[in-house]
């Protein structure tokens, strides 16, 4: 490798947003030396949106990825200010953590960490090309003409790829605000074959605390019981600070009506995608003009400062203008600005070009992870750059890769979907996206993946020991259930009537009985037990979910392994998919440019047909039909 042993590294990684941390640590701790360049070492990990982790499909993302030895859940347990389980009354594949986070204490965390971690360098610098020799990379060229070479590089660079802010009319380069975008990388992009396009996003205006009039909000507190985010820490409860809700209402409505014309996405200063999941406020006024009011959460950045974030009143409209709709809202009448609303719109990579690894499909050892694959939000970004630091390591160190599934984990689901199904606009996960839930559930990420993280060397023996008692427990408790009957008589009556259901005239087991709606672990547990029962809280909750969806379970279980079947069949990357007979146009159109690892893969490409998969079932068996 050409350049002075200084600036030789295993591992380069491009930006430091929660994607290039997560593959940067990975790296590192799992030996190997390691450069992570970002614009400006003061921003690291950055919350520019809602300082917030967690939520819908989300939570589950962080709970995976700490299962499998990575660092946000962690973080998320150090500076949170607020945690709550979300959808508390509806079923465990919907129930989710969210944490409020401090802005500022996480950046400092996460900083620290990264400071402290052995074979790690971190370095201040803009990236301007990548550097590649016979169609590998070799390294990278920073703007001030420096070169550092590696083994493998990671492209983590957010919104900065030629990053544009605008607010009203006013629009000028910047990757966030107040930061110098990269202004030079996405040519270099283009010259090497790859295909970008751009999308954009917005942020809504922080407002100072002392002028807002709580008393006409609805107080949203945490959760006052023990809860962490991190699997590996202790659950405790939080001294937690609240959030608050409001309502915009027709005067706010009526201003932006009033002002429609000055918002940039009806000016034309934007005519890019953004997110469908979380609309500007003009937007919801074009949209659903029905509506009379929207829900405005007034939510804290951090312990120290006084910034309220103001999540649901997105907006780039002129400055003046912001100030005019918070006006309107109760609680917000005199509440003052300190930060803008804004927009930003930013180049990213069509995600088709990856394989499952994050790797480039073009360019070896080239990966790419988080915004600049098209996603939005930190969850999904942390959790890209774990994956494509864990397989840069993996490569380099000569293992088998880490690919993970739509079968094991939300963030197969979120990697299948980046290279299979066309972005439209930012990609972001949820709870729906996933045809497993039931099984890909928040509280087993543990049991579905931490030994992965063990067999790459990211959890440690201890951790992975505390995982396989915790199995043998859960295992060991519903055995327990199955063998303990109640039997007829005026004392399984009196027994059933204080477990809140009725007698069914024959012998019962526990386990039958805790499959009824009306019967829980808590109730089962003070029949068998009149003081403590050796039994943790998440056992417990382990135990009533596979007993109460047993049915469910097993349903998915069964489809699991028709997909498994497709998932084995492995497609050569040099397929001709134009000179395979019997598939449609549009199939040989698109398989050409996805480029499926797996028939299971292609099975999911818009346009595909069960018969083409007939077709390519057929031509895997006779390879000379594949045209390779």
């Amino acid at each position: 490798m050409p350049g002075s042993d200084k600036n030789k590294y295993d591992v380069i990684v491009v930006g430091a947003g929660h994607s290039g941390c997560e593959g940067a640590l990975a790296v590192a701790r799992l030996g190997l030396k390691t450069l992570i360049l970002t614009i400006n070492v003061d921003k690291i990990a950055l919350m520019p949106c809602n300082p917030a982790i967690g939520g819908l499909g989300k939570s589950q993302l962080v709970r995976e990825l700490d299962a499998l030895g990575g660092q946000m859940a962690k973080t998320a347990d150090k500076t949170l200010v607020q945690i709550k389980v979300l959808n508390k009354s509806k079923g465990p594949a919907v129930q989710a953590l969210r944490a409020q986070i401090d802005k500022k204490e996480y950046e400092i965390e996460v900083k620290k960490v990264l400071e402290n971690t052995d074979n790690l360098v971190l370095k201040q610098g803009t990236v301007s090309e990548i550097l590649v020799k016979n169609d590998k990379v070799v390294g990278i060229r920073i703007e001030s003409g420096l070169k550092f070479f590696a083994k493998a590089v990671i492209i983590t660079t957010g919104t900065f790829l030629r990053g544009r802010i605008i607010i009203g009319k006013k629009d000028y380069n910047a990757g966030r605000m107040g930061e110098y975008p990269a202004m030079n990388l996405t040519k270099n992009l283009n010259n090497l074959g790859f295909k970008m396009d751009r999308f954009q996003t917005a942020t809504p205006p922080r407002v100072d605390r002392r002028t807002i009039d709580f008393s006409k909000t609805n107080i949203q507190p945490g959760d006052r019981e023990p809860l962490s985010f991190s699997l590996w820490d202790e659950e405790k409860i939080y001294d937690s600070i609240p959030s608050f809700l409001t309502y915009t209402n027709k005067k706010t409505h009526n201003i932006i009506e009033e002002n429609i014309e000055k918002s940039p996405i009806k000016s034309g200063m934007v005519n890019t995608h953004g997110p469908r999941h979380c609309p500007s406020i003009d937007r919801k006024v074009i949209n659903f003009p029905e509506k009379e009011r929207h829900p405005i959460f007034i939510e804290p950045e951090g312990r120290s400062t006084n910034e309220m974030y103001l999540q649901g009143l997105t907006t780039s409209m002129p400055a003046d203008i912001q100030q005019k709709i918070i006006n309107t809202v109760e609680g917000l009448e005199n509440a003052k600005i300190i930060r803008y609303g804004y927009a930003v719109e930013y180049d990213f990579l069509i995600p088709n070009q990856l394989n499952l690894t994050l790797e480039s499909k073009a360019i070896e050892n080239l990966y790419f992870a988080g915004q600049i694959n098209g996603t939005s939000g930190y969850e999904e970004a942390a959790a890209q750059g774990f994956i494509a630091g864990v397989n840069a390591a993996l490569k380099i160190l000569k293992k088998p890769p880490l690919i993970l599934t739509r079968d094991n984990s939300y963030i197969g689901v979120l990697i299948d979907d980046l290279i299979t199904k066309e972005l439209m606009e930012p990609y972001r996960i949820y709870t729906s996206r996933a045809e497993y839930r039931l099984i890909l559930r928040s509280d087993n990420a543990d049991l579905r993946l931490s030994n992965l993280g063990y067999e790459i060397g990211l959890i440690t023996s201890d951790q992975y020991k505390r995982v396989v008692d915790k199995k043998k427990k859960i295992t060991a408790f519903i055995e327990k259930l199955k063998k303990y009957t109640i039997n007829p008589g005026k004392e399984s009556d009196l027994i059933l009537e204080k477990l809140g259901t009725s007698y069914m005239g024959k012998s019962i087991s526990m386990y039958q009985l805790l499959k009824r709606p009306e019967v829980n672990i808590n109730d089962i547990l003070r029949y068998l037990y009149k003081e403590g029962n050796g039994f943790s809280k998440k056992v417990l909750n382990q135990v009533e979910i596979e007993i109460k969806y047993e049915g469910y379970i097993n349903r998915q279980l069964n489809e699991i392994k028709k997909l498994v079947n497709l998932e084995r069949y492995y497609l050569p990357e040099d397929v001709d998919y134009f000179k395979i007979r019997g598939l449609t146009y549009e199939a040989q159109e698109k398989l050409s440019m996805v480029k499926p690892n797996t028939v299971g893969q292609a099975s999911r490409i818009a346009g595909i047909s069960p018969a083409d998969i007939s077709i390519l079932m057929i031509c895997l068996k006779e390879k000379t039909k594949l045209g390779v």
